[in-house]
Order: C-alpha cells, then sequence, then structure tokens
C-alpha cells in the first residue's frame, strides 16, 4: 500500500462477535485479500483493485444468501463481483477496450461477506486455528470476484492450487491436506458463494 493511498480493502465489521472470537480478523482479511490479488490477479489494474468485505454473522449472511441466490441459509462466504472476469483476466478482453484509466482510481472488484458462527463451527471441525480459515476463506471468496470458479473438477484443482500457493504466502498450511476438512472442501464447492454482477 502506497503512503498516501487509501487501503485498497475495506473490512466491516458487522457482527461485533467478530472481536471477541478473533480480535485481529479485519488485518487478516486485508492480508489475505492484498496477497490472492498480488498473485492472482493477471493484469496489473486488477492487483490494484478495491475489495470490501464484510465480517457479518450467520443471520445476515444467510439472508444475503437468501436475497442474492435463493437459498435460505448460512454459508461461509458470498462473493460478489463487479467484472466479468476469467481467471484474472477480462472474461473478453480482445474485445473490451483498454484498461481502465489509473487516474480514476482504482477498480472496484465487488465484496465478500464472511459468517461468523459457520467460519468458527468449520474451522473447529477441521481443527484448525479460525484466523487460518478465515484467511482461506478470504482468499477463497477473492478468487471468485478475480473470475475463478470450481464448477468442474479441472476448475477445482486451479483454484485450490492457487488458494495452496496464496496461503503458503501468508506461511499458512495446506487447507487441504487436512482429512477434517473434506466436509469444508465440498460445502465450499457445493454451495458458497453468489456469482453475478451488481
Amino acid at each position: 500500500m502506497d503512503g498516501d493511498r487509501p487501503d485498497p480493502v475495506s473490512v466491516t465489521i458487522g457482527a461485533a462477535r467478530w472481536r471477541a472470537v478473533l480480535d485481529d480478523a479485519p488485518l487478516r482479511c486485508r492480508q489475505a485479500v492484498r496477497a490472492a490479488l498480488d498473485r492472482a490477479a493477471g493484469v496489473p489494474w486488477l492487483a490494484a483493485g478495491e475489495v470490501g468485505v464484510l465480517l457479518g454473522d450467520d443471520r445476515a449472511i444467510r439472508q444475503l444468501n437468501a436475497r442474492h441466490r435463493d437459498q435460505d441459509r448460512a454459508t461461509n462466504v458470498l462473493s460478489f463481483p463487479l467484472l466479468d472476469l476469467d481467471r484474472g483476466r477480462p472474461a473478453a478482453e480482445a474485445g473490451q477496450g483498454a484498461a481502465p484509466d489509473p487516474r480514476f482510481g482504482p477498480v472496484l472488484l465487488g465484496d465478500i461477506a464472511l459468517a461468523l458462527e459457520t467460519v468458527c463451527a468449520e474451522a473447529g471441525r477441521a481443527g484448525k486455528p479460525i484466523g487460518d480459515h478465515l484467511c482461506h476463506l478470504a482468499v477463497h471468496g477473492t478468487l471468485h470476484l478475480l473470475g475463478f470458479d470450481h464448477q468442474d473438477d479441472a476448475e477445482a484443482c486451479v483454484m485450490e492450487d492457487l488458494e495452496r500457493t496464496i496461503l503458503a504466502d501468508l506461511q499458512i498450511p495446506d487447507p487441504y491436506l487436512d482429512p477434517h476438512i473434506d466436509d469444508v472442501a465440498a460445502a465450499a464447492r457445493s454451495d458458497q458463494h453468489a456469482r453475478e454482477a451488481v
């Protein structure tokens, strides 16, 4: 981050209990999102993009999930991309014209919302520190903002390998090595993200 430039990752604490559970949750989210942007953004203007993060509770995330995905249940992380991207690049790069002009400020990439109780429960089942699991989900959500997905096995392998690399940059162990994470990974593939332009 430049000395005069505001942080490109804005974290809102929508559930005060996050402070009691993990007092450095906003810092961890910022670090995870920045690491994902640095590693996965295919073009420089995306790496400098802005991301909003909501640290909410299950109730708030359930409402978002119901409103935007017609699924009336809480989930660990939701992603709301603002750009049509494919693996860190504009989806129609050739026909999309010039990159955004940096004089007008960074590009808004989208928002991520994380659910406190679900994140804590998954971390507990997997025997992982809550902070590590939070970082994993923040990275996962950021990759969705950049156009990565896990709709099929090939896409899932690409995305999971990238997650491992980014988390290693943050000195967080591979979240897919632990046999207890299988239920979390399956849930991540099946029901966790809104992929819609706002």
